[in-house]
């Protein structure tokens, strides 16, 4: 029979019956269609509905041509485009039986998706419960394609999932378009953040010969997951080693990581001694936050010799040719900090300064009471070791070691005049003792080092607002004008010990960028002398509105001191410094201009000029062009006159290519080109990379290389080939 009012009768008795505990919750039943499409059987209990029907209860939502429902039993058999929704797991078949109440599904053909994995096949039967969120499913499929006809999948003769977590089969063959190109008598994937899988990458190069790059990342559980490595090179041997990576929540997360290879043809290093055949790297970090205000920090490594990182892991060399070792404490509180370091050395080729260890309390500027000055300090004691690298057994270096205790202490009396003017004299002391240096080195005796400072510091701020301007070219809506000119004077009169009396571990470096001169800034603890300068800066900042975010349309800095007297113990010092200008230009949003330079007043020459421009107006192409220019200098060495350029270019929705460049101007040669093309293989994304490698007394060095990545679970982050394209080549 069918009729409005049966249906209305039938509704309530499923929200009224309060005798059965799941009752309880709110039943939602209703035709998709707007007509009368229910029939009720009043003798056992059974709805059937047709031409659309939509049931849902506690979370859980299903979708059918027909159903035939149970209301006491919580059972339905749902026949014809059944979509079964429950939290972020969707379920698709023809007919497919679902209890409600036990969660429990059998299904002959059904489809599942919960990203990144897809499943689908035939004779399903699980069970939806919380504590047990079990399917099991036979000649079945599992892809990380969304679609009807996926590219690659594996097809397996059972298999188990547990969503969200992982999925289990058994006798799974891996089919690629088609082709079944490899066979699984068991496999096992997990679906969360750290999923199961192979990467590969297969290629050649001269220095190389053929090779094929292979890990598996592997997770174990929310404690333990990492990454084992396989490498074949046809010149220089095979490789292994694994990379753990553990995480022990409060107590903290770290990596530990070995890799050893025979080399069949190791490479002479810079000194022309030749590297072993047994090479070796342990790599370990350790960061942990037990308690409030507490930091653990740790860094260990270790490689059997110079030239490692830059054979086999170049990404690594390019960012920092000579990796620490040390372990840090760090303790702080509203006022002050405390740290504990001690970095030994285990790479006897590497020029390091053992701390073992170093203790530093720093107080941080603070008010004292409620006078108008502020105070802040820096004490340390450090026993330090300065060990010169080795070379064939042979130390480029006398060693020497001493004990050092430093304490410095600074007074500020910061004021604001005329609401605009901010003005803070500053007047500090420090003192600083050493024992007597030891070692081969060793040439200073004891010594007690005060140093008195004192200056002044002089800035404001200034800002006119342009509301009507508008300039569609320049994309400017509004603009405002800020000027921030400083002036900072320091007098530190000459200490009664100079830099070559004491043992120099933290000395002033070689840079190419301005370097600060204020205590406790001005860390060069034992290459402090006499100072008094005017230091000179300027900074705008033109403003505008895009896309209703104020943005920086212009923001250009300009700094240089001026030496008021130069000491006789400091030669090569002119009156006035380099000038150092810093600018970031955004004349759209897709086009930014930014330059670093040194200009040397002395010898009207730039001692460094680095400016890149980037375009990216879309995203079919983006091209950013680079200019490094770096004088000669008797302390940083050989200069560059480098240019670069980095190409990327869409072809199509399946095709892109990139192409690189360095070009070294000084000798005209053309130090790195590499190509690459990308291919969207709709589950995968693979590209082919060439890369050429010329350096001054080196062979060419060629490479090709294949790399693939799976969509769904990525090997590189967006755009993270393209920043570190070293990557591709197993660097």
């Amino acid at each position: 029979m069918r009729h409005p009012a049966i249906i209305t009768g039938f509704l309530l008795l499923l929200l009224g019956a309060a005798t059965v505990p799941a009752q309880e919750q709110k039943w939602v039943i209703k035709s998709l269609s707007g007509g009368e499409d229910f029939a009720y059987d009043l003798n056992t209990g059974t709805l059937v509905g047709t031409n659309g029907v939509y049931i849902s209860f506690e979370g859980t939502e299903l979708t059918a041509d027909s159903v035939t429902f149970n209301q006491k039993q919580g059972q339905a058999q749902a026949d014809g485009h059944v979509r079964i929704q429950r939290d972020d797991q969707l379920w698709v078949g023809e007919h497919i039986d679902y209890n409600f109440f036990t969660k429990q599904m059998q299904a002959e053909q059904y489809r599942s998706g919960k990203p990144p994995v897809f499943v689908g096949g035939a004779g399903l039967s699980g069970n939806f419960s919380v504590s047990n969120r079990l399917y099991s499913a036979t000649n079945a499929i599992i892809t990380t394609d969304d679609v009807a006809d996926p590219a690659f999948l594996i097809r397996a003769r059972e298999i188990t999932v547990v969503p969200g977590k992982y999925v289990e089969a058994h006798g799974a063959t891996l089919i690629l378009d088609g082709v079944p190109v490899f066979y699984f008598p068991y496999y096992k994937r997990n679906l969360g953040e750290h999923a199961n899988n192979f990467n590969f990458k297969p290629g050649y190069r001269s220095r190389f010969g053929a090779f094929l790059l292979t890990r598996y990342d592997w997770y174990w559980n929310d404690y333990l997951d990492g990454t084992l490595h396989f490498d074949a090179r046809s010149r220089r041997g095979v490789a292994l080693g694994p990379d753990f990576n553990y995480h022990l929540g409060p107590w903290g997360d770290g990596t530990l990581r070995y890799y050893y290879l025979y080399d069949q043809t190791p490479e002479k290093n810079a000194n022309g001694v030749k590297v072993p055949h047994n090479r070796e790297r342990v790599a370990f970090s350790y960061w942990a936050n037990p308690a409030t205000n507490l930091t653990i920090r740790s860094q260990v490594r270790y490689q059997s010799d110079p030239l490692l990182l830059r054979d086999f892991f170049e990404g690594e060399y390019n960012e920092n040719v000579q990796p620490s070792t040390y372990v840090e404490v760090n303790k702080f509180w509203s006022n002050f900090s405390l740290d504990a370091v001690a970095q030994p050395r285990l790479d006897n080729f590497l020029e390091t300064v053992e701390r073992l260890p170093e203790v530093r309390l720093t107080g941080y500027r603070q008010q004292l009471g409620n006078t108008p000055v502020y105070y802040e300090s820096e004490s340390s004691v450090a026993y330090l070791q300065r060990l010169f690298a080795v070379s064939n057994s042979i130390p480029l270096g006398n060693d020497y070691a001493a004990l050092r205790a430093d304490t410095y202490h600074q007074l500020l009396l910061p004021y604001t005049f005329f609401n605009w003017l901010n003005v803070t004299p500053h007047a500090g002391g420090r003192f600083t003792y050493y024992s007597e240096a030891s070692g081969p080195g060793a040439t200073n005796a004891e010594a007690y080092r005060g140093v008195f400072d004192t200056g002044l510091r002089v800035s404001f701020k200034a800002a006119q607002t342009w509301a009507g301007v508008r300039n569609h070219l320049l994309e400017l809506n509004g603009v405002r004008h800020i000027l921030e000119p400083s002036l900072d004077y320091l007098f530190v009169p000459a200490p009664n010990h100079l830099p070559s009396y004491v043992p120099q571990f933290d000395s002033t470096l070689p840079s190419l960028r301005m370097l600060p001169n204020d205590f406790p800034e001005m860390n060069s603890v034992d290459s402090i002398d006499s100072q008094n300068v005017l230091r000179f800066g300027l900074r705008n900042q033109l403003q505008t509105k895009r896309d209703g975010q104020i943005v920086n349309f212009l923001d250009w800095s300009v700094f240089t001191d001026w030496r008021l007297h130069r000491s006789s113990d400091q030669p090569g010092l002119t009156s006035f410094s380099d000038i150092y200008s810093d600018l970031i230009f955004t004349p759209r949003s897709w086009l930014q201009f930014e330059s670093q330079t040194r200009y040397n007043l002395a010898d009207n020459n730039f001692r460094l000029a680095y400016h890149t421009v980037t375009l990216q107006p879309n995203n079919v192409w983006s091209w950013s062009l680079g200019h490094f220019y770096v004088h000669d200098d008797p302390l940083l060495g050989t200069g560059n006159n480098l240019i670069t350029s980095r190409f990327f270019f869409r072809l199509n929705e399946n095709w892109g290519v990139q192409f690189g460049h360095n070009f070294e101007a000084r000798n005209g040669q053309l130090q790195e080109q590499y190509y690459s093309l990308y291919r969207d293989l709709r589950s995968w994304t693979t590209a082919l990379t060439f890369r050429v490698s010329e350096n001054t007394g080196q062979p060419t060095d060629y490479t090709v290389a294949v790399t693939f990545s799976l969509k769904a679970l990525p090997r590189f982050g967006l755009g993270g080939d393209a920043v570190r394209p070293y990557s591709l080549f197993g660097g």
